[in-house]
């Protein structure tokens, strides 16, 4: 039986890897036996543990049956099937099922008793891992200068209120070879002048919980309903705060390129089974990681000084406190706006949906169902008075007239909280 792979990364053919890798195994194994059988994962790292690879998996779950079929793995080019300490790991569960392991490096088979093969097999785990490591930080590097010295656009989602233009030929005379284009940053003429406007309305002063509503109330589509193709993983319900705020924090409507907003970090798969290695995960990078062009890569659609001043009004209005304090909002209307008629319980008056309004400044976007008391207890729906239930909203925070989608949205009206 032999065992193969090809991960994304490699840029291969995954029929002619799968050739070039059993003519390898079968040319191994001639004048000693035959291949039975044959296991191969397409587009997975080599970093990814046998038991989380489909195909390894099933070689893993075929080794306790003892009608199988065959008696040996054999492999192809080592860094197919291993990498790090994943040797370690399984050459055990090999000698257990009394299955055989031949490998080019060790000239046939592996005797797992040789002190020999042990430490040539650790090494080329180690050879492997290196392997990665050192292609990661050509790469990163390469990224980086890319991103600095030439602005370029080295792909992923373009931002809200952007769309990709072709760009020419790739840089790269390879890819151009291979027909890949090169891309660039062009505003889009739907969504630009909504960026434009949501930049404007937080320099006026207001708050991002009230540009959401406005815009949802506008019928404006939000980022994941405007390009569903590249946002499946998301409702496109609405507008929400924390939509808002990431337009505002992003310093690519300046018009520089910027890269390492994000990066990748490896944690246990399973802490209790480490077997199972480690999986991807993405964080966010602290703003002095990024990477930013030297000069502007494409049209802004906010100029520097303008970004640098929403950047300020954020930090005034978001104080930095350590996660494990709690933060004290005070709100200069709370306590002052009352639902009408009088008798209410002087509590909040919320509408369902995404961008509910909160009667009493109380700034947020959420939705809330649930009424306040004056002690500060919550009544569920069904328990309210009947005056709650039927309280209309306070006159200062009047939504504005519903719009049709893609119109443009009036800029939000100065009265009532901020």
């Amino acid at each position: 039986m032999s065992y193969g792979r090809v991960s994304t990364e490699d840029w291969q053919d995954p029929v002619t890897s799968r050739a070039r890798q059993r003519e390898q195994a079968e040319a191994l194994v001639r004048g000693h036996g035959q291949i039975m059988a044959e296991f191969f994962d397409v587009g997975e790292s080599r970093t990814v543990a046998w038991a989380r690879r489909p195909q390894s998996a099933a070689l893993v779950a075929a080794l306790a049956d003892p009608d199988r079929g065959w008696d040996a793995v054999v492999i192809g080019e080592y860094e197919r099937a291993f990498y790090g300490s994943q040797y370690a790991a399984m050459a055990p569960l090999f000698e257990h099922y009394g299955v055989q392991l031949w490998t080019p490096e060790a000239g046939g088979r592996v005797d797992f008793k040789s002190e020999h093969d042990e430490k040539t097999m650790t090494m080329l785990g180690l050879s492997s891992k290196r392997e990665i490591t050192r292609t990661s930080i050509r790469v990163r590097t390469a990224m980086a200068a890319q991103t600095r010295e030439q602005g370029r656009y080295l792909g992923g989602r373009p931002p809200y209120g952007y769309r990709l233009a072709d760009a020419g030929p790739h840089p790269n005379k390879a890819h151009a070879a291979w027909g890949r284009r090169a891309h660039r940053l062009d505003p889009d003429p739907a969504t630009a002048p909504t960026v434009r406007w949501i930049f404007a309305q937080r320099l006026a002063g207001h708050s991002v919980a009230r540009i959401a509503r406005a815009l949802n109330e506008a019928g404006m589509p939000c980022p994941s309903a405007a390009d569903p193709g590249r946002n499946t993983h998301r409702t496109g319900a609405g507008w929400t705060p924390g939509t808002v705020t990431t337009i505002l924090e992003n310093p690519r409507y300046t018009g520089r390129q910027v890269w390492n907003r994000q990066r990748t970090d490896t944690e246990l798969a399973d802490p209790a089974n480490v077997t199972l290695g480690h999986k991807p995960v993405q964080r966010w990078n602290l703003p002095d990681g990024w990477v930013i062009s030297r000069r502007p890569a494409h049209p802004a659609l906010v100029s520097e000084d303008d970004f640098v001043a929403a950047q300020d009004i954020n930090a005034a209005r978001r104080p930095r406190t350590p996660q494990d304090e709690p933060v004290l909002r005070r709100y200069l209307l709370a306590g002052l706006l009352a639902c009408w008629p009088a008798g209410c319980a002087g509590g909040e008056w919320s509408q369902p949906g995404p961008t509910a309004k909160p009667r009493t400044g109380a700034g947020t976007a959420a939705p809330a169902r649930r009424c306040r008391t004056r002690r500060g207890r919550r009544t569920p729906t069904s328990a309210r008075t009947s005056c709650c239930r039927t309280c209309p909203p306070c006159i200062c925070f009047s939504p504005a007239p519903p719009r049709a989608p893609g119109a443009a949205p009036e800029p939000v009206p100065t009265s009532g909280a901020p």
